[in-house]
């Protein structure tokens, strides 16, 4: 049966292309790479949250047992839906089976890097991919902490990075750092170090490791994931973040909460582009919706100095 041909509204992505789309989905995010994904249900799921942990006592033979310190509250992953529309004309409906299934396949790859990219974006920064603007009603994401090492004029990137980890394993209760996110520009601005010796600058690489700084996967032992959603171009305008930094594994809670189903559209005007029977076309509509909750205190946003100015 024709995989456009259906009379059903909604049709379930073939497995093969919807495993592939999820994989990607996660391996071309940042916040991916860094972190783990786990299961969640449909819906605002509740994460308990210790404030402090229980302490364990040793108890002597006979002895009596003291309550143990330690408490939890509890905070909430809410959902985000995202969603990728895509036209094509009508006329591939009328294909071979074999042809309508490339076109899935090449929306499910067209599909995971913008569901991917939306992740980050949305985590974040909490924009909106395909606007670049900023959903006011979102208060929970990375950038929203406190803790931040402005570049300036005169710093050098491994110092800044330095100052970054600073904050967190010298907080009075100290911080895991187990992962960064660096935006291209940080990336370069690293491996363009020179090395120093008692005359000055030498013409010596810093980190020759690095190479030209576009694939770095660690620095100075901790785990780096690259990519320009950091600093959240193309989509939006530059947020001037050059590298996040922080408890990727412990800070971040998220996950997918529903499966990926595609949408046939064939009437209406589903995404401001006109009739589709006028213009003698149909929509594929693909949607994801992620859930998370960040823990904004466990991270350190490292940033050009003018986004405060």
């Amino acid at each position: 049966m024709a995989v456009f041909g259906t009379t059903q509204a909604k049709v379930l992505m073939p497995r093969n292309i919807a495993a592939g789309m999820v994989t990607q989905a996660r391996t071309d995010s940042t916040v991916a790479k860094l972190t783990g994904r786990e299961p969640m249900k449909f819906g605002e799921t509740d994460l308990i949250v210790f404030n402090d942990f229980p302490k364990a006592e040793f108890v002597e033979e006979g002895a009596n047992k003291s309550s143990t310190s330690g408490g939890f509250t509890s905070a909430t992953a809410k959902p985000h839906k995202a969603q990728v529309t895509m036209r094509f004309n009508e006329e591939v409906q009328w294909a071979e089976e074999d042809y309508q299934l490339e076109i899935l396949k090449s929306l499910g790859e067209a599909g995971s890097l913008a569901l991917s990219r939306a992740l980050d974006l949305g985590l974040y920064h909490r924009i909106n991919p395909l606007s670049g603007s900023v959903i006011s009603g979102w208060d929970n994401y990375v950038t929203a902490t406190t803790k931040r090492v402005e570049i300036t004029g005169t710093s050098e990137a491994d110092a800044d990075f330095r100052a970054a980890v600073g904050l967190l394993v010298n907080a009075t209760t100290p911080i895991a750092v187990n992962g960064a996110a660096f935006s291209p520009k940080f990336a370069w601005a690293l491996a363009n170090l020179k090395r120093k010796d008692g005359a000055g600058l030498t013409s010596d690489m810093r980190y020759p490791q690095l190479g030209f700084g576009t694939a770095v996967t660690d620095f100075s032992g901790v785990p780096v994931a690259q990519g320009d959603t950091v600093d959240g171009t193309p989509e939006a305008a530059d947020t001037k973040v050059r590298a996040i930094v922080g408890d990727f594994k412990n800070g971040i809670r998220w996950g997918i909460q529903r499966d990926l189903p595609i949408e046939l559209i064939r009437y209406g005007d589903p995404d401001g582009q006109g009739d589709l029977k006028r213009k003698n076309q149909i929509a594929l509509r693909l949607e994801i919706v992620y859930g998370w909750y960040v823990f904004t205190d466990r991270f350190v946003v490292i940033e050009d100095a003018v986004a405060n100015s």
